[in-house]
């Protein structure tokens, strides 16, 4: 049932012939005989709510009038309440007459007949001006799908031509009109709108329009192209142009050919445009952090560039622009590179590689003291490829008990789509690694090897009493499921697992880092976790290798090994110091107790503590700084942290995309900024602003984890009041407050004057509650936002049509949805002078104080909740 709809189920099935009394008193008039008399009956039980009455005096009605259909024509005709997208009667009646029509409750015309086709004509005129919700009822009751398409078609190309774009494409794909219409023409102001969503639906059943849909968000992906030329084709249109970068574009249209099954082909700028990421991906692993093996290197780099010219002379800029000369012409001598489209430092170099025989790179040996070494003898690392070495060792991987680590390893696919098929599964227990070969195991699927390897790892995840540790668990056994369709359940199939990537995260969090460990960029993800824990990273320069090669190579196979074993000895050494890493202690005695998690549930070691007072303060100790006095500058791979930081009160900048963070160096120096950085210049930056000034952000955090991590770090105070002082988006902290009854005015005037969305329709349900979120609630301590700004005055405005503030900038009134501005209780809003979004009270306050509580709660002089500002639900 449509909001706003007041009337449940019927009770019952009244006689058709009952008449209906005039509500204004007088004689009884049979309501078959007078639509409109019928209709204003209704509309007495629908301003007083009697909700029973009103389906059983809908269904009477109907099935006494000599026809509905034409009948409902009439009451439409005669009325405009129906017109909006707020809830009305007549939008009422019409859904009630096509569920009294399914139930064959009332008479309607044959298929085809001439009396239908005059009615189908009415209709249609109709649908121009219905709300969406409206639009399908009346579609399925004249039958409209099979009426003469020429006035449909007329119908939506008028939309479209008065600039009702979203109206236009639902109305074409609720008629099924696609196939007559130009996809182009249809989905492109969709697009640039950001409304991609409406257009996967338009395009949904229609392989062909999906084709030439992909082929078009893949014309936008070309070099040099510039979406600002498209966009001069809609003036009047209030466009998104910021979400249509090339990387947005592109990971749509992967997604799409992913969801469809489409081939590639169809897209060949996006594919380009991936490889040329992947290229750069790998030169930099291979010239700037030397952690991927010359062999895999030069392995993956022929097959992404193969014959296409434009890559390779993208892959020369990226080995020419390095300035380790040796190191590239190595890479040249692995890629076979010709001498003459090199630059002449660097063929002279690869002449004497070639006339010496000698390698740019150190002995493989060389370096092994300064990684994890596997701590167990190469006899005890055994591949497993058959069901009798399954069996042979069984008894070992199942031993209850016991500490298991796993770990799966893939060939990478830089980004192909789906999840990469796993070729080898790692399993360490006490003194023993196995390595089981994926492919041979997993298949025939019925055969005797897969059902023993289905078996066994069944066993091992189910089996509560012995505890699973992974690093990141979930993806790889969603990964094992995706490989493997007989383990598709192991993800529900684990029981008594750690997952010590939260772990890690919660380690991360901590006021500071672990002991020994130093904040600059360098291992990431369990190699970090090993060296913060082991005190050595891990090697992975074997990670990138070619994980479906067989046999595997021996570097390959001490890596899988160590890769899985470390896991053992990072989670018995936090078990001996857990306090040493910010731990709960309980970890080490529920071992002792034999606990095992539950279903869902991870021992007491993920429920470490970080609250700062369990980290003594020392004569090192930051002083605290109010949350509007700090004051930071974020490269720009920190969005997300950004967003987070201005939510609590803190003064925020951040590098346009591209700026050189020498930038924020001199930001920094200028303006008495901490630079928060997530890129490699971390030890440059801190040099030129000074100790405690540069903080390097671990970026396999999450945004929030990240600013309670940054908070507690610089010993930030914030209190509730703090909370929304500034915009998210463009860092102002001046507001204006502007009444309900002024906003209304203002909206209407700039041409939305029922908001984005209404209700009824599927796609503008979806788009009110993406921008809205969920309904107000008063937030924790009964805290309500009562920010310190004036009222927005007369003066105040440039203009009003379009609403625009004295300093140029215009307010983003089409952000406001219609439910928000007939919202009971709500009085008013809040404008942003810099940018001129526009704020409402609503639910987001007490979500950030919750997601926020230890900071809010833990810091000196905050214990107790204030009664504190907060906008709260706001377009974002």
């Amino acid at each position: 049932m449509d909001a706003g709809d007041p009337a449940g189920d019927a009770a019952g099935e009244p006689a058709a012939g009952d008449t209906a009394g005039d509500p204004a008193g007088g004689e009884c008039v049979p309501m078959g005989r007078d639509p409109l008399l019928f209709l204003q009956t209704l509309q007495t039980l629908w301003s007083t709510q009697e909700l029973g009455q009103l389906r059983e005096e809908a269904q009477r009605g109907f099935a006494a009038l000599e026809d509905p259909l034409a009948a409902l024509l009439d009451m439409l005709d005669s009325s405009r309440g129906w017109r909006g997208k707020g809830p009305s009667l007549e939008a009422w009646v019409t859904r009630d007459l096509k569920r009294c029509l399914q139930a064959q409750l009332c008479p309607g015309p044959a298929r085809g007949s001439p009396g239908l086709k005059q009615l189908q004509a009415r209709a249609v005129k109709l649908l121009a001006e219905s709300p969406p919700g409206l639009i399908e009822p009346l579609v399925s009751i004249f039958q409209l799908q099979d009426a003469d398409r020429s006035p449909l078609l007329a119908q939506v190309h008028r939309l479209h031509q008065e600039g009702k774009f979203k109206e236009a494409i639902v109305l074409g794909a609720k008629l099924r009109l696609q196939a007559d219409l130009d996809v182009e023409k249809m989905c492109l102001p969709l697009l640039l709108q950001d409304k991609a969503d409406l257009v996967e639906r338009y395009v949904d059943g229609f392989p062909d329009l999906q084709r030439r849909l992909l082929a078009l968000m893949d014309s936008w992906c070309q070099p040099g192209f510039d979406i600002r030329v498209v966009a001069r084709r809609y003036p009047q249109t209030t466009l998104r142009l910021e979400r249509l970068s090339p990387r947005a574009l592109g990971r749509q249209v992967l997604r799409l050919l992913e969801q469809h099954g489409l081939d590639p082909d169809l897209c060949p700028n996006v594919i380009t445009q991936q490889r040329l990421a992947a290229l750069r991906y790998l030169c930099y692993k291979r010239l700037v952090e030397r952690s991927v093996s010359r062999e895999s290197w030069a392995e993956h780099v022929q097959g992404l560039v193969g014959q296409d010219q434009w890559l390779q002379e993208q892959l020369l800029q990226l080995l020419t622009s390095h300035d380790n000369t040796a190191l590239v012409a190595q890479c040249a001598l692995d890629l076979l590179l010709p001498e003459e489209r090199l630059p002449a430092s660097v063929a002279a170099e690869l002449r004497q590689l070639r006339i010496q025989e000698r390698t740019a790179e150190a002995p493989p040996e060389d370096g092994k003291d300064d990684h994890y070494q596997l701590p167990i003898p190469r006899e005890h690392l055994h591949f497993l490829a058959s069901w009798e070495d399954l069996a042979r060792h069984q008894e070992e991987l199942l031993q209850p008990g016991q500490v298991v680590g796993m770990d799966l390893e893939w060939r990478p696919s830089f980004g192909a789509g789906g999840r990469p098929r796993a070729s080898l599964m790692q399993v360490a227990v006490e003194g023993r690694v196995f390595l089981l070969d994926l492919p041979r195991l997993s298949s025939p699927a019925g055969g005797q090897a897969a059902q023993a390897f289905f078996r066994l790892v069944s066993r091992l995840l189910a089996d509560p009493s012995i505890t699973k540790l992974g690093y990141g668990l979930a993806g790889d056994l969603r990964s094992l499921g995706a490989s493997c369709p007989a383990l598709a359940q192991a993800e529900k199939q684990l029981r008594g697992s750690v997952d010590l990537l939260q772990v890690h995260r919660q380690m991360r969090a901590a006021d500071r880092p672990a002991p020994g460990v130093d904040g600059a960029a360098g291992p990431r993800g369990l190699s970090l976790l090993v060296q913060q824990v082991l005190g050595k990273p891990l090697d992975k320069v074997q990670q990138l290798s070619n994980w479906d090669r067989r046999p595997l190579c021996e570097g390959q196979l001490v890596y899988a090994a160590a890769d899985v074993y470390c896991l053992l000895e990072v989670y018995w050494a936090l078990c001996r110091e857990p306090a040493r890493f910010h731990l709960s202690g309980d970890l080490a005695r529920s071992l002792r107790r034999g606990e095992r998690a539950g279903p869902g549930e991870l021992p007491p070691l993920q429920k470490a503590s970080t609250s700062p007072q369990q980290v003594p303060a020392g004569e090192d100790a930051a002083p605290e700084v109010p949350a509007r006095a700090f004051r930071v500058v974020c490269d720009s791979m920190l969005q997300g942290l950004a967003r987070r930081l201005r939510c609590l009160g803190i003064d925020v900048l951040v590098l346009a995309t591209g700026e050189d963070h020498r930038r924020a160096a001199e930001v920094a120096r200028q303006e008495g900024r901490v630079i928060l950085t997530s890129g490699l210049p971390y030890h440059k930056l801190r040099a030129q602003v000074g100790a405690g000034r540069c903080l390097s952000v671990d970026c396999s955090l999450k945004a929030r984890q990240q600013a309670t991590a940054v908070i507690r770090h610089f010993n930030v105070r914030v209190t509730h009041s703090d909370i929304f002082s500034r915009c998210q988006a463009c860092n102002c902290h001046q507001y204006l407050k502007v009444s309900k009854d002024v906003m209304k005015q203002l909206v209407w005037l700039s041409g939305h004057p029922e908001g984005p969305s209404g209700t009824g329709d599927e796609a503008a349900q979806i788009e009110d509650e993406r921008e809205t979120g969920s309904a107000p609630e008063e937030a924790p301590g009964g805290c309500t936002y009562e920010p310190s700004c004036r009222w927005l005055e007369e003066e105040d405005l440039q203009s009003r049509v379009p609403a625009t503030l004295g300093d140029g900038t215009r307010l983003q009134l089409s952000g406001v949805p219609a439910g928000v501005l007939r919202r009971p209780g709500l009085r008013h809003f809040y404008c942003c002078t810099g940018c001129g979004k526009v704020f409402w009270e609503g639910s987001h306050l007490g979500r950030v104080a919750e997601n926020f509580r230890e900071v809010l709660e833990g810091v000196p002089g905050s214990r107790e909740p204030s009664r504190a500002p907060s906008p709260a639900s706001s377009p974002s």
